[in-house]
């Protein structure tokens, strides 16, 4: 097997990361957009000892799991790359995802695994989409058939596994119309401004990223225009523009970032609008959430996901619980009511100060929260706690985070990720004194290959 060489392989299974699994001469081949079941037809890209990755070139025998993709964007973008699934497919390999993660890189047996919560929508449910500037647009095969040449201009999602291609397009059916509306309006603006769009690879021009946020319980809209540099001349004319046609935007904010990295988070913010937050209502509790706020992209699957983590905690109102990762507090404030007291953890300062603005908006007392690095925190803190519950980044948690709980050792563990691989193998770094009862998988992204995954660990008495 050799890079450039053309194959037929069928579809065995799907693969963490959203790629169909095949073997061709013992090796695994990896194939994008696939669905198990398929024969195929692939040009091997790139070929390793023990693997290879594949173009998929043709469809010879398709499955009657693939549908129509809705969007035409779908076979370049990286924003949602399951639309050709439907969508009893997609949950069920998700939970093989979760469950192949348990047993093969936690090597945890007899994991009671349910099937996957499925979304009542899934299209139009994204409350945050982040769209990047390019002097460098991407096309998609229709616009190179259509001679559509002019490449100086691009305000859309990026190529998948690229920092530099981004597609420029119309409108994206994760998120609400609206969204879209407010995306073109703002593109019309910009191309006719006198600033240039950012350069990827030259790190030159003004405009860099628009992110848009809506409020699902309250239709409150942020628009947050991250700049290179502050130019108070540059906004002020949309300002109307935006306010006149939009009367839900709520919050118009421009955040400044003059770093090179390639991050819409602002080094400073100023209001141009309106407000600095938006708010959102998730069962009886308001959230103020700002631009740098983490809120979990599916207002509605977010509400059905704390409701389970507090099934799950099942307090008796005595309890003291430790919130690990808190960002701005939603699950600390959701349990407050049916605990004794809550304390959160979080790194960020930013998140910090919107979680205790949210307890004094949401009048709760038994709250609080730390700023620090959870590991310090833990080998710091005097409190013992019954319940701890840890929602960490996609690389999971640290060792020495993972440490300090073994020394706590609260009598159960609530795990929330959106990494069943990284879940997996801190679930197996806890096992000497913890056993995973059971997880709940959520779909809270729907037509893409990301799960949420809730577990309960009890101690192993």
């Amino acid at each position: 097997m050799r890079k450039g060489d053309t194959l037929e392989v069928t579809i065995e299974k799907m693969v963490y990361g959203g790629r169909g699994l095949a073997h061709h001469a013992d090796v695994a081949v990896f194939v994008d957009k696939t669905v198990p079941g398929e024969r195929v037809r692939v040009k091997l890209v790139r070929v390793k000892r023990d693997f290879a990755e594949a173009q998929l070139i043709e469809i010879l025998e398709p499955s009657p799991h693939r549908v129509r993709a809705p969007c035409p964007y779908n076979d370049y973008c990286g924003g949602c790359n399951w639309q050709f699934i439907d969508y009893e497919s997609q949950l069920e390999y998700k939970r093989v995802f979760v469950e192949d993660s348990i047993s093969h890189i936690g090597k945890l047996a007899n994991v009671a695994v349910h099937p996957v919560k499925a979304a009542p929508r899934i299209f139009g449910y994204r409350n945050k989409m982040e769209f990047s500037f390019s002097d460098r647009k991407w096309l998609v095969r229709q616009e190179r058939d259509g001679g559509q040449g002019d490449r100086s201009f691009a305000l859309g999602l990026h190529v998948p596994g690229t920092f530099d291609r981004i597609i420029d397009i119309e409108k994206c059916l994760l998120q609400n119309e609206r969204g879209n509306e407010i995306l073109r309006e703002i593109k019309r603006y910009v191309k006719v401004s006198e600033l240039p769009v950012y350069g990827l690879r030259s790190h030159r021009g003004f405009w860099r990223y628009l992110v848009l946020r809506h409020s699902h319980y309250f239709d409150e809209w942020m628009v947050n225009v991250v700049t290179s540099e502050q130019r108070d001349g540059a906004l002020q004319p949309l300002i109307p523009i935006l306010r006149d046609r939009f009367s839900e935007i709520a919050s118009l904010v421009n955040n400044i970032n003059t770093r090179k990295g390639g991050t819409a988070v602002g080094e400073w913010e100023r209001v141009l609008a309106g407000e600095r937050i938006i708010k959102e209502k998730i069962g009886p509790l308001t959230f103020e959430i700002s631009a740098q706020s983490f809120f979990q992209t599916n207002t509605t699957m977010a509400e059905n996901l704390y409701e389970y983590v507090r099934d799950l905690a099942s307090l008796a109102g005595n309890e003291t619980v430790f919130d690990l990762y808190c960002g701005i507090g939603t699950v600390a404030l959701f349990l407050s009511p049916m605990a004794s007291r809550v304390i959160g953890m979080d790194i960020s300062g930013s998140a910090v100060e919107d979680a205790r603005r949210n307890r004094q908006l949401n009048e709760i007392d038994n709250c609080e929260f730390l700023c620090g690095d959870v590991r310090v925190l833990l080998s710091t803190i005097a409190v013992h706690p019954d319940l701890l519950i840890t929602d960490p980044p996609r690389s999971g948690m640290h060792k020495q985070a993972i440490g300090q709980i073994l020394q706590l050792l609260p009598e159960k563990i609530i795990y929330i990720s959106c990494n069943p691989t990284t879940m997996a193998r801190d679930a197996a770094l806890l096992k000497d004194q913890y056993q995973v009862a059971e997880i709940q998988p959520l779909d809270l992204f729907p037509n893409t290959y990301h799960v949420e995954t809730v577990a309960l660990l009890m101690r192993d008495w």
